[in-house]
């Protein structure tokens, strides 16, 4: 399929390079470091040659939320929102751009948030996780009251909110069995616990437009759904929204393919979601370009929904032209 559109996609400044060093061995971090460092030719040309019409780029994990200094995670979030935006103006018509953003100060949040929205022309944010406030031990989610004028802005705004993986706040249950940390499963387990609590919180009722993002077929939460709801029902500990998990997945979430190039994990997705909550993207470059697109471009499916799911639910929900 000609003309998709990816949008979990990452670069790097020197600021934030070394956070993707260590999930990899030395003879792939210097490919991986020059792709990073890379908006222009060398990630053209895997585009190119395997039908990406776009990338929506976003900063590297865990990056600005990894800092405990807020005064610094502030400096480092406008330092890399300014340095693609630089990218982006050299080939505008193949990069959009997701802004990164210092959480620990909700307000310093929503207003580099705007200037990146009205200013930048970025589509949305994109945010690696939690925020360590003040130390690495102080992990700050999202769902608390004080981020709710934040939210406010995000729905003011009227773009999506990326939520992106990043290692697990409850690192001693990983103690042992570093080679869970990431993608093999904390990742997932850390996003999808992070999505959970913004949806129960009752943040969706109250600000019911907002658009979150979750990658890699939805953090295995689709697969989850039905037991969750079932349990939270019957649960004497109260639940503060006002909908189940799946009726927000089908109003208020979206789910990419980012590193999760499996048929039989996206048909199930799709009878749980449908096809237009489903996003294309290949999460580059700690995944290949190539292989997220042959897949895609074989997996057997209507041509409609790969249509749906290669560009246009993106293109809808980005307003792109």
């Amino acid at each position: 399929m000609q003309g998709k559109i990816g949008l979990e996609e990452h670069f790097s400044g020197e600021d934030t390079l070394a956070d993707s060093q260590g999930f990899v061995g030395d003879d792939i971090w210097r490919e991986l470091k020059a792709n990073l460092l890379d908006v222009g030719d060398r990630r053209l040309a895997q585009m190119d040659r395997y039908g990406m019409e776009r990338m929506i780029v976003s900063l590297n994990a865990p990056a600005v939320q990894k800092i405990p200094d807020t005064r610094k995670a502030i400096e480092v979030a406008r330092r890399a929102n300014d340095l693609l935006a630089e990218h982006i103006a050299r080939r505008p018509e193949r990069f959009s751009g997701f802004a990164a953003l210092a959480m620990h100060d909700p307000e310093a949040a929503a207003l580099e948030l705007r200037r990146c929205v009205k200013e930048l022309g970025f589509v949305g944010a994109l945010v690696n996780g939690f925020s360590n406030v003040g130390s690495a031990e102080n992990c700050v989610y999202y769902d608390l009251k004080q981020y709710w004028p934040f939210w406010g802005v995000v729905e003011e705004l009227d773009v999506p909110f990326y939520l992106h993986p990043r290692p697990p706040s409850q690192i001693k249950a990983y103690e042992g069995h570093p080679w869970l940390v990431g993608p093999a499963y904390g990742f997932a387990a850390e996003t999808g616990l992070h999505a959970l609590r913004l949806l129960g919180s009752g943040l969706f009722d109250k600000y019911p437009r907002l658009r979150l993002i979750l990658g890699h077929m939805g953090e295995n939460l689709p697969f989850h759904l039905y037991r969750s709801d079932r349990r939270v029902a019957w649960s004497p500990m109260g639940y503060p929204a006002k909908k189940n998990f799946r009726e927000y997945f089908q109003s208020n979430v979206f789910i990419t393919t980012a590193g999760n190039f499996r048929t039989q994990t996206l048909i199930d997705c799709m009878l749980e979601l449908g096809a237009d909550r489903i996003l294309f993207s290949s999460d580059y470059p700690f995944e290949a370009v190539q292989e997220a697109a042959e897949w895609f471009d074989a997996t057997p499916i209507s041509e409609g929904d790969r249509l749906k799911i290669g560009r246009e639910n993106s293109r809808k929900l980005f307003r792109l032209p």
